[in-house]
């Protein structure tokens, strides 16, 4: 049975609200995620939270299975107060249910290439609305996962979590600095294809290979000239309006389905 939390003081609700924060996450070896569809979600991929908190009044049949299967699986879950919940999410609305999940391993080496044909690799990547877009474009298209290469934004912060509207737990995340994730690449199969505006091969007249690794670079700057070098072929989406590139995560997903539709056909 649930158990009731009313009291902002408790420890177990500032570990929550604390996981607001990359470094507490880190301590901790957890992140949060808010609301019914997300924890849905990751329920349906295999993953249960740790403890989940609701809104006391709460009733709905996924809410109800959540807490059967969490609490079956030896997870905690807690019946709370509005307010307990803006506490936690820093929100003036917030979600009626969050979930405390145990962090993923974000080991390269563990990462297997075979699992898909079709990988993300962003490097310095900042946004999280950027890194969330990305995974559910993942999601969408079949791909296996993404790559962040050197430093990037967080992909376990609520705002990357919420973002990736549950696609966080159907793709495989991964992080490395650039030699170590060059070194990996190289030890097996994989096409590394990179973006960039320093090209006149069309990505539409590109042929692509599987595995196909996406290259994207950090929003402001692409890719640097070096790692640019390194890829197996450099395409360009042709811009016909006054902006001179598309944004990081919508470049992702034009490159994704010109992949996906030529393998198709």
């Amino acid at each position: 049975m649930p158990r009731q939390i009313t009291a902002f003081s408790n420890p177990l609700v500032k570990q929550a609200r604390g996981l607001r924060d990359k470094k507490e996450r880190r301590r901790e070896g957890m992140f949060l995620a808010e609301g019914l569809r997300i924890l849905t979600e990751a329920r349906d991929a295999g993953f249960l939270p740790v403890r989940v908190f609701f809104a006391a009044g709460q009733r709905h049949p996924l809410l109800d299975r959540l807490v059967v299967e969490t609490e079956a699986a030896g997870g905690d879950v807690i019946e709370t107060t509005a307010d307990i919940l803006q506490k936690i999410s820093g929100k003036e609305n917030p979600q009626v249910v969050m979930g405390l999940y145990s962090a993923f391993d974000t080991d390269l080496a563990k990462l297997d290439r075979t699992g898909a044909d079709l990988w993300f690799v962003a490097q310095a990547l900042r946004d999280p609305g950027n890194l969330g877009t990305m995974l559910r474009t993942g999601d969408a298209v079949g791909a296996g996962g993404l790559i962040l290469v050197d430093e990037c934004v967080d992909p376990f912060s609520v705002e990357a979590v919420r973002a990736s509207m549950g696609a966080l737990f159907t793709q495989r995340i991964a992080a490395a600095g650039w030699a170590d994730f060059i070194t990996w690449l190289r030890s097996g199969p994989g096409e590394l294809v990179g973006t960039s505006l320093n090209t006149d091969q069309d990505y539409q007249v590109a042929r692509y290979g599987k595995p196909c690794f996406i290259f994207v670079g950090n929003e402001a700057q692409g890719l640097p000239k070096d790692y640019a070098q390194a890829c197996d072929a450099l395409v360009k989406i042709p811009m016909f309006g006054k902006a001179d590139s598309l944004n990081a995560a919508v470049a992702a997903a034009v490159m994704a389905y010109e992949v996906v539709n030529q393998w198709r056909r």
